[in-house]
């Protein structure tokens, strides 16, 4: 009985009693052969236009169909297919690395496969049934699958999680779910740029202590010496609802080498203490406003109240206010002790405090004080 060769990788079967003196020979190659479908690499070029390139898978012999793992190159410039012989079971890893925006299908002679889209370069893991060519999905299952999961702990082995070309990363909870960091510390930033939380609508950002519970200390460190800053937008202001309790506490003094004299704009956003340095030239009347671009009755709620002070300095002939404005508008206030002033004080500085209160809107009333600092 003559010779037979397998099916699927066509090793050479002898017959009992044949090829006495070369079965060793034969063997070897047979082991070679295994040795290419289970490791061997194939590099196939199958650069041009629309075609088909056959694979060969040959009996007893080394064939570029037999390989494990099949490298599909060169610049193609139609769409290509790429056969493997009918009637062989076995698994290809296929690499497709062909430059160029056109399909490459890997199929059997007769039968079907999988295809490779005009941009789709990568890996495929598939397998040969003897009549068409399957795609396992293998590789393509994290991203084909759109609901992925877990059926354990994710371990990162002390890696990172990162995205490509700018790409966000998104943590979302399903319905009502939590994203829990449990971690000491929470590290926020990329290197030394600015850091920003930020909610992803127009709902509060709320921070709390022994989950939710109110229980501890909420504590802002910064470096030595730094500053804590909180920044409103635009005239918003930074509200503590509840009591409070502060060590110390400095004001923003606005300190101008300037006569009093006329109307003053005395912007509340941007300063509580005004200081005008050079002598008075003439009685002044000032004017309670947000800012240049802002009411003060913009800026203050109802039931809100505001305490600033105005430093006039004096020379020989001293100058005085008696009234004031708001937003322009003229309003008597209620001086202490009962009656306005009708002077200054010579060479001193007087210091008036005015606290107004908003009652309504556009509405105000303000109490005042003079004193003299000499």
């Amino acid at each position: 009985m003559a010779t037979t060769y397998s099916q699927d990788l066509k090793l050479a079967i002898m017959a009992t009693g044949e090829n006495a003196g070369t079965w060793g020979q034969i063997t070897n190659t047979n082991l070679n052969l295994i040795q290419q479908a289970i490791s061997g690499f194939e590099n196939v070029n199958i650069a041009g236009g629309v075609q088909t390139t056959p694979l060969v898978m040959s009996s007893g012999a080394i064939s570029n169909a037999r390989n494990a793992v099949i490298k599909l190159s060169g610049t193609i410039t139609g769409n290509q297919t790429v056969t493997v012989p009918d009637g062989i079971e076995k698994v290809y890893i296929v690499v497709n690395d062909t430059s160029g925006a056109f399909t490459v299908q890997f199929k059997t002679e007769t039968g079907t496969g999988p295809t490779f889209q005009t941009t789709e370069k990568g890996t495929k893991i598939l397998f040969c049934d003897g009549t068409n060519v399957v795609d396992t999905g293998l590789l393509g299952s994290l991203i084909e699958d759109t609901t992925p999961q877990l059926g354990g702990n994710l371990d990162v082995n002390g890696n990172s999680i990162v995205s490509t070309s700018d790409g966000n990363i998104t943590l979302a909870p399903n319905g009502t779910g939590n994203i829990n960091l449990d971690a000491d510390t929470v590290r926020v930033g990329d290197a030394a740029a600015a850091a920003i939380i930020t909610t992803n609508g127009a709902g509060n950002l709320t921070i709390n202590t022994n989950a939710g519970s109110n229980a501890g200390a909420m504590v802002f460190n910064q470096g030595t010496n730094g500053n804590i800053t909180l920044t409103p937008n635009g005239i918003g202001k930074v509200k503590i609802v509840g009591g409070g309790s502060i060590k110390s506490l400095t004001e923003t003094a606005t300190v101008s080498a300037t006569a009093a004299t006329g109307v003053i704009n005395y912007d509340v956003i941007t300063q509580a203490v005004l200081y005008y340095t050079s002598s008075a030239s003439g009685n002044f009347k000032l004017n309670f406003r947000g800012d240049a671009s802002n009411s003060l009755n913009s800026y203050m709620e109802t039931g809100e109240s505001i305490t600033l002070a105005f430093l006039a300095t004096n020379g020989a002939t001293a100058y005085f206010t008696s009234n004031c404005q708001v937003d322009g508008s003229n309003i008597t206030p209620k001086w202490q002790g009962g009656g306005a002033p009708d002077s200054g004080n010579p060479s001193s500085v007087d210091i008036y405090t005015f606290t107004a209160v908003k009652t309504a809107t556009s509405t105000f009333t303000v109490f005042a004080s003079q004193q003299q600092f000499a």
